[in-house]
């Protein structure tokens, strides 16, 4: 998966995920995760055992409306992935939330995090019809700068609100896109 051209596309119900997509699904969190990436859960190293689950409950989740799953793949092959949901609350129907954003850990620096960003802006925009998108994310690890290098805004933090381990205490960082 050393070269070729980055593959953006979206999986917007759980009959469009083929057993192939969700192993590499599973495959790539377990990956991010053990790598120490902040995708969803707080202490590696974890396996299929907790990521298939987790996995599941996603694809389970899917519907056009209200959750999706962005794929980026280079030669048919997962390069990364992202979750954007709304919810359908009518008083906060107008923004949604991403999450999970991951890349393969021997991908990155390729822009494959952030052609996933540009892509879920668009389809949040223009198919979702959201106005804005926001995220919460690790502090101390430099995902503030990624973003905010693609137009997120820091717009609060949770003081210490992460415990990793005793004494490694991390802010959770609130950002958002806006307008898309």
């Amino acid at each position: 998966m050393d070269s070729g051209p980055l593959d953006l596309r979206q999986v917007t119900t759980p009959g469009d995920v083929t057993p192939e997509l969700r192993q590499a699904l599973i495959g790539c969190w377990i990956e991010v995760t053990n790598a120490g990436g902040a995708a969803g859960f707080p202490f590696p190293p974890i396996d299929a055992s907790l990521a298939a689950p987790a996995v599941d409950s996603l694809i389970e989740g899917l519907v056009p409306e209200a959750s999706r799953l962005v794929i980026a793949s280079i030669n048919g092959d997962l390069a990364g992935w992202l979750n954007v949901r709304r919810d359908p609350f009518e008083l906060i129907a107008h923004w949604g939330t991403l999450h999970h954003v991951q890349t393969r850990t021997g991908l990155r620096g390729r822009g494959i995090g952030a052609a996933l960003m540009n892509h879920v802006r668009d389809i949040a925009r223009d198919e979702m019809g959201l106005e804005q998108l926001r995220l919460a994310a690790r502090g101390g690890v430099g995902l503030e700068d990624f973003y905010g290098r693609l137009g997120w805004k820091e717009i609060g933090r949770w003081p210490s609100a992460l415990r990793l381990a005793p004494g490694d205490d991390r802010d959770e960082v609130l950002m958002i896109l806006a307008p898309l």
